[in-house]
């Protein structure tokens, strides 16, 4: 197997006092003439080539423009390489992994994927050195996390994983899943809101539930040429106009404010009003535990300063973003008052993205918005960033052959804006209901019978099924392919400009398969 490395630096490349990144040709030398050996007798059908990059710096000074030039690495390199290992600093490593989650996806006009990633592409790196310099020499450390996290990233790049994936202290988690959590222990990191693909051991064990999988359609697979085209040429556009993108994180905190009439004196709000001069286009308001945050009025806060400036902000196209500080759970900003007065100024929820992941995912959407034809709208923008797109956030209004492919008893699907759900009832099987009145809109069975409950598969054949309790089909979509099929099952509500509409769509061919109800416009 052919492993491509790129070297970014980070602490993992660094020698001296104080720490300094090696270069990237002084680094691969001494690491193919120390490190490869023990990694080829454990693994001999490893074989291992370091990518020329030229990118050797600490990660606390990586900027947007480098995930780009990482994910042009990668692509650049698809089809010579079976994976990719990529060594970087761990200040910033989630945000990388994470972005380059979405650079190494393709999207249609829709937002619906039209090239796939199927390699493995693996982020680690390291709390301390993997080597120290004597008399001009560099030495293997063996005795610290660096070497132990070399040698999984390799284990975990050998397990195949199609994803961008990040390898630490044992464990491979999901790359746009991650935040760091430690500056010093070797449990550097965390997935807090979504389990570890894979753990090492050992043997490398791998969570196949959680994995996302290869999809069935080649022609949306990277090593598709016609894929690679698509997304390079998406990438370009990406890579020399993501600079002029501008999004930025708003921390709430306990800040002083008057509860004057005008509800004006807040110190929060003039931060705020600073910020967003600066031409933000996209604003994070990190909130308190399930997505609170100080009005400033806390008796009216419809009148308090910051509602104002966040609805005007809203009104003048900025995308509004409510996720929380805490790390783990997921947003709903309607449980409290205290946060619910956010979606009247256009705040849409985050559900369970970390706050790095919602960075980077708005940067890559607010970057691609005017790319072709997409002329995504601010409300198009904000759908997507509710949709899951690569495994960054739960499955709120879709089933998907590649990720969340079945409701089982009890369990729905919601439209994004709330309206409606698609729930697998025990008793009486999928049903639609409108969510005010709990009126039924539509039900896959007439007259449910058979041995109930059951369970509604999207499958990998672009079917849409409901199996009763002794595995009979029940109801089929009758949207069977003999290939290209990799599709979804999709949810929308009235606030998505085409009225309630539940439908089965193709992306490997980019089309509709079947709308199974629509109601208004």
């Amino acid at each position: 197997m052919n492993i491509g490395i790129l070297y970014t630096g980070g602490t993992i490349g660094s020698v001296g006092e104080p720490l300094a990144p090696l270069s990237e040709e002084r680094f691969a030398a001494s690491f193919l003439k120390k490190l490869a050996p023990v990694v080829q007798e454990r693994y001999p059908a490893c074989i291992m080539q370091f990518i020329p990059f030229g990118l050797s710096i600490d990660s606390t000074n990586v900027q947007p423009k480098d995930w780009c030039s990482m994910a042009q690495a990668v692509l650049d390199n698809y089809m010579e390489f079976d994976a990719f290992i990529i060594l970087h600093g761990t200040d910033t490593m989630a945000w990388s992994a994470s972005a380059l989650s979405f650079l190494l996806t393709g999207l249609n006009s829709d937002g619906y994927p039209n090239a796939v990633l199927s390699r493995p592409v693996v982020f680690t790196g390291a709390q301390l050195p993997l080597f120290k310099e004597s008399d001009g020499e560099l030495n293997l450390l063996f005795n610290t996390d660096a070497f132990q996290n070399v040698c999984g990233a390799f284990a975990a790049a050998l397990a195949g994983v199609q994803e961008v994936c990040l390898y630490f202290n044992d464990n491979l988690y999901r790359g746009n899943r991650t935040v760091k959590t430690s500056a010093s222990d070797f449990s550097a990191f965390l997935s807090p809101n979504f389990p570890p693909l894979g753990s090492n051991g050992t043997e490398f064990f791998l969570q196949n539930d959680h994995i996302q999988h290869l999809p069935a359609t080649a022609s949306i697979s990277l090593d598709d040429s016609s894929a690679r085209a698509l997304l390079r040429e998406q990438l370009n556009y990406i890579t020399e106009n993501i600079s002029d993108t501008t999004v930025m994180p708003f921390l709430a905190f306990p800040a002083t404010y008057s509860s004057s009439e005008n509800g004006n004196d807040f110190f929060l709000n003039s931060l705020l009003e600073v910020s967003l001069a600066q031409g933000v286009e996209g604003l994070i308001l990190q909130a308190y535990g399930e997505g609170n945050f100080p009005s400033g009025n806390p008796e009216n806060p419809h009148q308090g300063a910051l509602f104002k400036t966040l609805k005007n902000a809203h009104n003048s196209g900025t995308l509004l973003i409510d996720c929380s500080q805490v790390l783990n759970g997921v947003v709903d900003s309607q449980s409290y008052a205290a946060g619910s007065w956010l979606g009247d100024t256009g705040a849409i929820g985050a559900f369970d993205m970390t706050p790095v992941a919602v960075m980077t995912k708005m940067t890559y959407l607010l970057t691609l918005r005017d790319y072709a034809d997409f002329n995504w709208d601010q409300r198009t923008l904000e759908r997507l960033m509710l949709t899951n797109l690569i495994g960054e956030i739960m499955d709120v209004n879709r089933l998907d052959t590649r990720g969340k492919e079945f409701l089982a008893p009890g369990e729905s699907i919601v439209s994004l804006d709330g309206s409606v759900s698609l729930l697998n009832h025990r008793s009486l099987g999928p049903i639609l209901l409108r969510n005010a009145d709990k009126e039924i809109l539509w039900s896959a069975l007439n007259e449910p019978d058979g041995s109930m409950p059951g369970r509604l598969y999207m499958q990998a054949d672009g079917n849409l099924v409901f199996y009763d309790g002794s595995n009979t089909a029940l109801y089929e979509s009758d949207t069977a392919q003999t290939s290209d099929a990799t599709s979804m099952l999709v949810l929308d509500g009235i606030s998505s400009g085409i009225g309630i509409r539940l439908y089965l769509y193709n992306y490997a061919r980019g089309e509709l398969s079947r709308v199974l109800f629509q109601e208004g416009n």
